[in-house]
């Protein structure tokens, strides 16, 4: 008879799902890696700057040594982008990462956790991996219901995960909606504010929101440089809160959990502004060009603030499964959602242009 390892709740986690990589796609249907389009995780098509990359390989002479495990350094560079003491930043290993060390330094097993719907993945993981209650309220137009999560707040409710804008649907909550919003929060919850998307808002949808940081004690917001600073494959993430939660969440985190290659290219990342306008240039006429092409094909998507666009892709709860596969053949890879319960839908990330065309010629043929 088989021992049974570990809690209910851990043996009942569904792992997370990556995009596929090229290389498996490549095995599995018999294709040229070199003409193999991905777009399944919303990665800057521009890949890593190269001011990152000089800088990674001045840091590599110091791998014998451990990281900094304050990244003095770096959050010096982000106290100063942001205004905030370097005391009020936590570091992450990615902002997945972030989310994890909040749910691990604020919530207690049986416990709650509000999210929504259709959001980010992971706030499930971290709720369950912790033996937390997950509450989750319906969407209202694929996105956040604000007023539906303030009141799903009970008395054990210790977090609220909201993404801004939200992956996978790529729905955005406006500045004034949110204020409301962390008005009505009773103060002891704590509340995640995940803005892996942020720098492709356009300019009057951007909003700070380290100043409602100074305002909130129990505001955590959350960023990544993996999308528009190109950074996916470092795993780099930090958040900004007031000195009490960035106190207990420095508790739990892992000592060196970023590395030294990624805190080198991270400073010199955040530093080349000329990169990150180029990729929010490029990203906002792909979306033009989505948008152009589903409409011709007479698809259903959702208005996308982020750098990717979910788009349905049929009726029946068969057709992401079917009209992906039809595009892995023509090499060209994208992400299926069924796992969020959206099986008719697709979620494209925004690529360079010649592989946005590859992807729409790609889904034209796949559609028949």
């Amino acid at each position: 008879m088989s021992h049974q390892y570990g809690p209910d709740y851990v043996r009942a986690l569904a792992p997370y799902q990556a995009g596929k990589p090229i290389a498996e796609v490549a095995r599995e249907f018999g294709l040229d890696e070199a003409n193999i389009v991905k777009l399944a995780s919303n990665e800057n098509p521009f890949g890593m700057p190269e001011s990152s990359q000089r800088a990674m390989a001045k840091a590599a002479a110091d791998l014998g040594r451990y990281p900094d495990a304050n990244a003095f350094e770096l959050k010096q560079v982000l106290s100063k982008r942001y205004d905030v003491p370097s005391d009020w930043i936590t570091l992450g290993n990615g902002s997945n990462d972030i989310l994890e060390i909040a749910a691990k330094a604020f919530v207690q097993k049986g416990e709650s956790i509000v999210y929504s719907q259709y959001s980010f993945a992971v706030y499930a993981l971290a709720t369950q991996g912790i033996g937390a209650r997950a509450i989750v309220t319906p969407a209202v137009d694929y996105g956040h219901d604000l007023d539906a999560m303030a009141e799903a707040i009970e008395a054990d409710t210790r977090l609220v995960f909201i993404a801004n804008p939200n992956n996978p649907t790529g729905t955005f909550l406006s500045a004034d909606k949110i204020e409301a919003f962390l008005e009505k929060v009773p103060p002891h919850v704590i509340v995640v504010l995940d803005e892996a998307y942020n720098e492709f808002l356009s300019a009057e949808n951007q909003y700070e929101s380290t100043a409602w940081v100074r305002k909130y004690p129990n505001l955590i917001v959350s960023r990544t440089l993996s999308k528009a600073y190109g950074l996916a494959g470092l795993r780099v993430g930090f958040a900004i809160a007031q000195p009490v939660p960035t106190d207990l969440m420095n508790r739990v985190r892992q000592p060196f959990n970023v590395n030294s290659l990624a805190q080198a290219a991270a400073i010199a990342a955040l530093d080349d502004r000329e990169f990150l306008e180029k990729s929010a240039k490029n990203n906002a006429e792909g979306y033009r060009r989505f948008v152009q092409a589903f409409e011709e094909l007479g698809l259903q998507y959702v208005p996308s603030y982020g750098n990717f666009v979910l788009v349905k892709v049929g009726d029946d709860d068969q057709a992401g499964a079917r009209v992906n596969l039809a595009l892995l053949k023509q090499g060209v890879i994208v992400r299926p959602v069924g796992n969020y319960g959206l099986p008719q839908w697709l979620r494209v990330s925004i690529g360079l242009p010649h592989e946005n065309e590859r992807f729409i010629e790609a889904l034209r043929k796949a559609l028949g």
